[in-house]
């Protein structure tokens, strides 16, 4: 057994929907939370590249060597730095 503290809002929809559906608040919430577990499962489930696959390469450079030339871009902009206050 659980009670639960809705705010206002929250329990007028839930009201509304239980009218519209002919179910009881309980089954709605029930639902809910049975679609809320499924969700988590399946996150749990995925692997890291999964979890974050449609952030990789959303910024993409255009660049395909970038993490082969890093020393030498670094070194280009030490220089550009350094000679340009001297």
């Amino acid at each position: 057994m659980i009670a639960v503290r809705l705010p206002s809002e929250m329990e007028e929809e839930l009201n509304r929907l239980s009218k519209k559906r002919n179910l009881t608040k309980t089954d709605i919430v029930k639902e809910a939370l049975k679609h809320y577990f499924e969700r988590e499962k399946e996150k749990a489930r995925k692997t890291p590249y999964e979890l974050g696959e449609t952030l990789f390469g959303r910024y993409d450079s255009g660049q395909k060597n970038l993490s082969e030339t890093y020393k030498e871009r670094l070194k280009g902009k030490l220089r550009e730095k350094y000679n340009t206050h001297r």
